[in-house]
């Protein structure tokens, strides 16, 4: 082999040996380049994972907070804002891993949403001061309003007890009552069939707080079968907003001392036997009833 021939075969080995170099690292850079290529994607799926996790923090945050809002235009609001977080995620989902840009546009729109709501739980936690601000203070007035219609209430019960002590202290009362059967000749008789009378006596009591003045006693004989002994039908007196039959009734002045008094009611009809009642009204108001007894 002559000396040109020489080099050419070493110059074509040296060519081969650059060639077999430079392949061999290019297949070195190749796989190095599919390791680094599936690590970065491995890192951006699992930054799109965390983003999802997120979107979905962020969405159920708003569901809790609508729940509690009474004010219709930040529910409105918050709506509009969960319905984003929501197309947000959906797109999320269906963006590819490769896709980076697109994602870290994504993350960004997220903490915008982030930073929006965080606005709206200021203005949830100051409306939320301020209802508990007006329902304390309706409380209050409540409790304000309860306590003083007590106190009225109170003061009516006083007042209507005040009222009844007056009317009790006020009212005339009968004393020594007593009856008596008279017949034909005023004087006094046991016998049934002599009856022809009966004598209501009595005193009016002294009582200086009563009005003075003309007064009217009325006197109800009820039978044993609780019917009134009557003359007319007419003969009705006023009582608690009705109006009662009365069986004998006289005019009196009272000015506040003791009055001793009779009625007679004339027997015209025939008197069951049994026990009988005399009730007496005076100013509209019963001030005593007595029982008695006729026998034959």
């Amino acid at each position: 082999m002559n000396k040109q021939t020489k080099l050419l075969v070493a110059a074509g080995i040296s060519i081969i040996l650059i060639l077999l170099a430079i392949t061999i690292w290019s297949l070195k850079t190749n796989q190095q380049t599919k390791i680094e290529m599936a690590e970065m994607e491995e890192m951006i799926n699992f930054e799109k994972e965390q983003l999802e996790e997120e979107f979905n923090d962020l969405a159920m945050q708003f569901d809790g907070y609508g729940a509690d809002i009474h004010n219709d235009s930040l529910v409105m609001l918050l709506d509009q804002e969960k319905q984003k977080v929501a197309q947000l995620l959906e797109e999320l989902k269906l963006t590819k891993a490769t896709n980076a840009r697109r994602i870290a546009e994504l993350k960004k729109e997220l903490a915008t949403v982030r930073a929006v709501m965080v606005q709206y739980v200021h203005q949830i936690d100051s409306l939320d001061r301020i209802n508990k601000t007006l329902v304390a203070d309706n409380i209050a007035i409540k409790k304000k309003y309860e306590d003083v219609s007590q106190q009225a209430e109170i003061l009516q019960q006083e007042k209507e007890v005040l009222h009844q002590t007056v009317i009790r202290a006020s009212m005339l009362e009968i004393n020594n009552f007593t009856i008596d059967f008279l017949n034909k000749k005023d004087r006094s008789t046991k016998r049934y069939t002599q009856i022809a009378k009966i004598k209501f006596a009595y005193t009016i009591a002294k009582n200086i707080t009563t009005q003075p003045g003309m007064k009217t006693i009325y006197l109800r004989i009820l039978r044993p079968d609780g019917e009134v002994l009557q003359k007319s039908p007419e003969h009705l007196f006023p009582f608690e907003n009705t109006e009662l039959i009365y069986s004998l009734k006289k005019d009196f002045e009272y000015a506040g001392e003791p009055i001793t008094d009779e009625l007679y009611w004339t027997v015209e009809e025939i008197l069951p036997i049994g026990e009988y009642s005399a009730d007496f009204f005076i100013d509209g108001r019963q001030i005593a009833r007595h029982n008695f007894r006729i026998e034959k």
